[in-house]
């Protein structure tokens, strides 16, 4: 299964104003309109089997309403693979985990940045533990920020993975926003997931080189942030900036398929 694992899709009546947050943030134009039948036709187009599309609560009331829509997208949607969301504001979290497993939603997507916490606040580690096993998280990674004052770093997700070696995480970005020459010193190479969303314009060649020769290629998910970039011209590029051949590339999409909603258990990797 050729999974773009790195999405985004919002309700119509909210997409513009995300939009223009996003494009506020990040200084970047999206390609696209940020609902669910605009991501969808691109991965067709793309020649995909599928996505996965996140959002996270930027405030612990999101919580319920974003799990819901991801609910009910995956439910409606055979190509979509929904994640859900928490956040440490939220008190009944137990709970929305419960839920989320029963109705067949198998990931979560936390944005320490965008979210107002810390990756090493301490409030998370109860969550991280009830995840493990059951869940698979991506986690945003880096920003301009560095990393002693960013809310998320490599380093940062790199304790995580040491004080919960059972979670099967994902670091967005290949291992982090603007933070790539730190995801270099301890990230990269390791047992953590990465993905190559909103990497390939802002990436040193040394650096994007380094990632494809030192992480093991298994681990190397595709992803391209839409709405801020489309699937199909995020394989093209980065087929071209990672030097890589047509066999290595179809293994890249088929990397994520553990993530596509099937009902099995996340793969989880070894401890290091």
């Amino acid at each position: 299964m050729r999974l773009d694992v790195h999405t985004h899709a919002f309700h119509p009546k909210i997409a513009h104003k995300v939009l223009e947050q996003l494009s506020g943030h990040y200084g970047i134009r999206p390609v696209g309109d940020g609902t669910l039948d605009d991501l969808l036709a691109r991965v067709a187009r793309a020649g995909l089997d599928g996505c996965v599309v996140h959002n996270a609560a930027t405030t612990p009331d999101q919580v319920v309403p974003a799990n819901t829509w991801a609910v009910n997208i995956q439910r409606d949607n055979p190509q979509v693979t929904a994640f859900g969301t928490l956040h440490p504001d939220y008190g009944p979290w137990e709970a929305q985990l419960d839920l989320l497993e029963q109705r067949g939603v198998r990931g979560i997507k936390l944005h320490p940045d965008f979210q107002g916490f810390r990756l090493d606040d301490p409030r998370l580690n109860p969550m991280f533990e009830a995840m493990a096993g059951r869940f698979a998280v991506m986690v945003h990674v880096g920003d301009r920020l560095p990393p002693e004052r960013n809310p998320s770093c490599p380093f940062k997700l790199m304790r995580v993975h040491a004080d919960h070696p059972g979670l099967t995480l994902i670091a967005a970005h290949m291992g982090g926003y603007q933070h790539w020459k730190w995801a270099l010193e301890c990230l990269i190479g390791s047992r953590v997931y990465i993905d190559t969303s909103s990497s390939l314009p802002f990436i040193e060649p040394q650096d994007l080189v380094a990632v494809f020769r030192r992480h093991p290629r298994e681990r190397i998910l595709f992803g391209s942030d839409y709405p801020l970039f489309d699937p199909g011209d995020e394989m093209r590029n980065l087929r071209r900036a990672a030097g890589l051949t047509a066999a290595a590339l179809e293994e890249i999409l088929g990397n994520g398929a553990f993530l596509a909603a099937s009902g099995r258990a996340p793969a989880t990797p070894a401890p290091r």
